[in-house]
C-alpha cells in the first residue's frame, strides 16, 4: 500500500469516526426517548408559566465564556398554545427581546415559532426534558448569520429548569449556552 494512500484511508476512517460519535455519543445524539421515565413530568403549561426569572452563560467556539446573561421571561397558555416573552440583559451591557409562540399537541409535540426563528421549530416533550430543533437568525450586530440551533431543557426535582442549547453552522459547533429558568419569587 502506497503512503498517499495509506494516508488517505487514515483520513477516511478518523472522518467516520468523527460522524459516528457525532450521531451516537455527542449532545446531538440524545433522544426525548432517553428521559421518558426519568424525573418529574415536564409540562411546559406548568412549569413554563407566569413571570420567570433565568441566567445563563454563552460559550464561543473554544469553549470560553463569551457572554453572560439574566432575563426575565412572561410566560402565559391558552389550552395548548402558549406566549413566552424574553427580555434579556447581557454583560456587555446590550438587551435583547424575544417572543416565542408555542403549540403543544396531544402526542407531546411542540411547534415553536418567533420573530428571528427561520421557520418553525419543531420538538417534543418527553418525561422530564423538553427538546427542540430550529434554525435562528442572530442580530445584524452579531453577523446576521442562521444557526442551526439543538436546545434541550430538564426539569430538575425542585421546579428548576436547566437549558442547554448548541448552535451550529454548516454541522460545526460555534457556541453553546447555559440558563437556569425557575419562577420569579414575588417581590
Amino acid at each position: 500500500m502506497s503512503p498517499l494512500l495509506a494516508f488517505c484511508l487514515g483520513l477516511l476512517a478518523a472522518a467516520g469516526l468523527a460522524v459516528l460519535r457525532a450521531r451516537s455519543l455527542a449532545f446531538p445524539a440524545q433522544r426525548a426517548s432517553d428521559y421518558a421515565d426519568k424525573g418529574p413530568a415536564f409540562d411546559m403549561r406548568k412549569h413554563l408559566d407566569g413571570p420567570i426569572q433565568c441566567e445563563g452563560v454563552i460559550y464561543g467556539p473554544t469553549g470560553r465564556v463569551a457572554s453572560r446573561f439574566v432575563a426575565d421571561f412572561e410566560a402565559r397558555w391558552d389550552g395548548n398554545t402558549g406566549t413566552v416573552t424574553e427580555e434579556f440583559r447581557y454583560d456587555s451591557g446590550a438587551t435583547q427581546s424575544r417572543r416565542w409562540t408555542f403549540t403543544l399537541g396531544n402526542d407531546g409535540s411542540i411547534r415553536a415559532e418567533a420573530p428571528d426563528v427561520v421557520g418553525a421549530g419543531e420538538g417534543v416533550q418527553k418525561g422530564s426534558a423538553v427538546h427542540l430543533r430550529y434554525r435562528i437568525r442572530l442580530p445584524e450586530d452579531s453577523g446576521g448569520h442562521v444557526l442551526d440551533t439543538i436546545d434541550w431543557m430538564y426539569l430538575m426535582d425542585n421546579g428548576t429548569i436547566m437549558n442547554r442549547s448548541q448552535f451550529r453552522k454548516f454541522g460545526i459547533p460555534v457556541a453553546e449556552l447555559v440558563a437556569t429558568m425557575r419562577p420569579k419569587e414575588a417581590v
